[in-house]
């Protein structure tokens, strides 16, 4: 039966046939302590029970020998081990103390005999904890001194250098003089014997022992301890395997995933040839504490989801700490409950990370000498055995044909892929002075092809260029340098031209485009014509114009030309971006209004209506001031009127003066008797004026 640790990602790849159930894994710490004492110094399968059972025997992993390794892009590996045990057996697989947590995630036993295995490890604080439980203790690598003042009460036999026995009582610091000028403290035993107490300086004793068994046992144990310790950087998972009573043979296999170094891809190209070839060679390091011999290896190209979670070290619920009921009246503090899962921190991911082109100046890559050499750079010079493709669940797998030998912390090189492609030379423009030496691929090989650098050749090398994920039969685009025989200008040119103008409710709606221009100059100083991909940067605000784009990508539109050789060439390419004015006729400026009727770049339907409104609208101001000079003229007469009233109510109007100022207010009203039936039919004239204008403009339909 299959016996799951974890679930993993990857066992649609690595599944067997089996019922599964889950194993106990148990940590050393939880095990009592003469039970791993006794598994320190025997070979003794420590179980979830806490019992030692002395007949199984240990198997080292060579024993359960590596056969399968799956590096995967994401910084992780799929380790395999197979192979036949009998009856009860332990299992010590080292890990890497990083690589503990994620062992401990995935790893998956496959034994059909044994119905109840388990998984012991020292934890993280195993060590500390267990050297601070006995019964002398080393945990912080205390000098001698130090350790017999914890002592105290214990019996001991010391030679100094006569035999001498008791009880320790303490240790005494007594003050010692080297020289008139120096003194220093110097430490002593203070022993109670049959004789009494006596002191013993520590430099005079040769020989410490206990009489009590227990001491010297914790003694031995913790420097055991210490000893298998001194290597940090690893730590052992026993697999134990209790079996049947039948104890015939087996085969079992244990799988696990690790981190582990991305593998790396780097290409070869040749385009110098009528056949090009593409090689392909994989990168891969093996920094595990196991050597790989004679193994299966697979590259699985993608990028699965995988995260880290700290399984290792032991954790401790904190409790609240209540006061005894003998304290006080003091009372325990609830807390409310969480909720909501909090998500596991993601795993960065490893995969490369390709930033820079490098430029490299080779003209001579591309100069009709270097196109003439004889000199031979092709990579076609044997028969390589490649790795085989095949999907795997979304993502792609490389299996290397051959076995794989590669000891720890050592790194290969292993053929990848090798076919001939389809390819097309050419020159590429983005920015710049000059073009970038190019070519343009399709992936024929039948694989899909991970990201990586790529030499590239034609005779001779050319260049290095960079390649992202590429898919099977899809076109892809490599530049390795510039062609300094081609140099580049470019120029900018904006135009704007009204597109359309409607009058709708007295809203003048004014529709223009404003043009952008790019003009590209070309100049091929080579004796030959050259096949150009001109790149156009894409902008949110504009839309392309003319002409029209071969192909295009997110960022840019791309254009295929031929430049003549030993000549020039322009291209222009346009796009426009429109922009809508609106404008409310009845508020503008008279100025204004009389501008946009005489701008040719508007309708002449437009200009004529709006001609026509500039006659209603000076009718309409002609009326306003008729209206105003007649109002005008009343507020002269009533000011008039006023004054004289003044004068008469000075001069009285029984006085001469008097009379005549009566009789030029009774001229007065009637002057202003007779100029009102004139302002009301003015007035009313520049009411039905405005009217006029208002309403043409808000029923004008353009």
């Amino acid at each position: 039966m299959r016996i799951n640790i974890a679930l993993i990602a990857l066992c649609a790849f690595f599944s067997g046939a089996g019922q599964g159930i889950w194993a106990q894994g148990i940590r050393e710490s939880s095990v009592p302590d003469a039970d791993i004492q006794n598994a320190n110094t025997q070979n003794v399968n420590v179980r979830s029970t806490g019992t030692a059972v002395t007949d199984a025997y240990v198997l080292s992993e060579g024993q359960i020998p590596l056969k399968r390794v799956v590096i995967l892009s994401s910084g992780l590996a799929y380790y395999e081990h197979s192979g036949a045990i009998e009856g009860e057996a332990r299992i010590s697989l080292p890990f890497r103390t990083d690589a503990v947590n994620d062992a401990l995630k995935s790893l998956v036993i496959n034994d059909p005999s044994s119905a109840n295995p388990s998984i012991s490890y020292q934890s993280e604080n195993t060590l500390f904890q267990t050297l601070r439980s006995l019964s002398i203790d080393l945990s912080d690598n205390p000098d001698l001194a130090v350790i017999l003042s914890r002592l105290r009460g214990v019996e001991a036999e010391i030679t100094a250098p006569t035999v001498f026995s008791g009880r320790i009582v303490g240790i005494e610091h007594m003050q010692t003089s080297i020289s008139p000028y120096s003194i220093t403290a110097e430490p002593w035993l203070l022993l109670s014997t049959s004789a009494g107490l006596k002191r013993f300086n520590l430099k005079d004793i040769s020989t410490i022992s206990f009489k009590d068994p227990v001491i010297e046992q914790d003694l031995t144990r913790a420097l055991d301890l210490i000893a298998s310790s001194r290597n940090s950087f690893s730590r052992q998972l026993d697999i134990n395997l209790p079996g049947n009573a039948a104890n015939s043979s087996r085969n079992v296999s244990i799988s696990y995933v690790i981190p582990s170094p991305v593998w790396k891809v780097s290409y070869r190209l040749d385009i110098g040839t009528d056949r090009p070839l593409l090689q392909g060679w994989a990168i891969v390091d093996n920094d595990s504490d196991t050597d790989w011999n004679n193994i299966e290896l697979s590259l699985v190209a993608g990028r699965p989801s995988s995260f880290i979670q700290n399984l290792y070290p032991p954790y401790y619920v904190s409790r609240p700490v209540l006061p005894l009921s003998i304290a006080g009246t003091a009372e325990a503090v609830t807390h409310d409950q969480s909720y909501g899962a909090v998500p596991a921190p993601a795993r960065a991911e490893n995969r490369m990370m390709m930033d820079m082109m490098v430029k490299e100046e080779v003209e001579a890559a591309y100069s009709t000498a270097a196109r003439q050499s004889s000199v031979s750079g092709s990579i076609a010079g044997g028969t390589v055995q490649t790795a085989s493709g095949s999907e795997a669940g979304g993502q792609f797998e490389f299996t290397i044909k051959n076995p794989v030998t590669l000891n720890r912390r050592m790194s290969a090189m292993l053929p990848l892929v090798e076919s001939n492609i389809s390819a097309r030379k050419l020159i590429i423009y983005s920015n710049g002075k000059h073009p970038r030496l190019g070519a343009e691929l399709t992936n024929t090989s039948g694989m899909k092809l991970p990201a990586g650098p790529v030499t590239v050749y034609d005779g001779v090398y050319a260049g290095d260029a960079l390649i992202e994920f590429w898919n099977e039969n899809e076109k892809r685009f490599i530049s390795f340098g510039e062609d300094l025989s081609v140099t580049a200008v470019t120029g900018d040119t904006v135009t704007r031209d009204v597109r359309a103008v409607n009058i709708t409710r007295g809203v003048m709606t004014i529709t223009r485009s404003l043009a952008y221009i790019k003009t590209y100059t070309f100049i091929n100083s080579d004796s030959v014509s050259k096949q150009l991909v001109a790149e156009h940067a894409k902008s949110q605000q504009t839309s392309l114009v003319s002409p029209n784009a071969d192909e295009q990508t997110e960022s840019s539109y791309r254009f295929n030309l031929t430049l003549p050789a030993k000549g020039e060439l322009v291209f222009n390419v346009t796009e426009e971006r429109p922009i809508q004015e609106s404008v409310r006729l009845l508020s503008i400026h008279p100025d204004s209004f009389l501008s946009y009727s005489s701008n040719m770049e508007i309708p002449a339907n437009v200009r004529d209506a709006l001609r026509r409104a500039i006659e209603l609208r000076q009718a309409a101001e002609r009326a306003d001031t008729a209206v105003r000079e007649i109002e005008t003229q009343r507020t002269r007469l009533f000011a008039d009127q006023d004054r004289i009233r003044r004068n008469l109510e000075a001069a009285g109007n029984q006085t001469q003066q008097g009379q005549e100022y009566l009789r030029r207010l009774v001229a007065l009203d009637g002057e202003i008797d007779a100029i009102s039936p004139a302002l009301e039919k003015a007035q009313t004239e520049a009411k039905t004026a405005r009217e006029s204008y208002e309403n043409y403009l808000n029923g004008l339909d353009l």
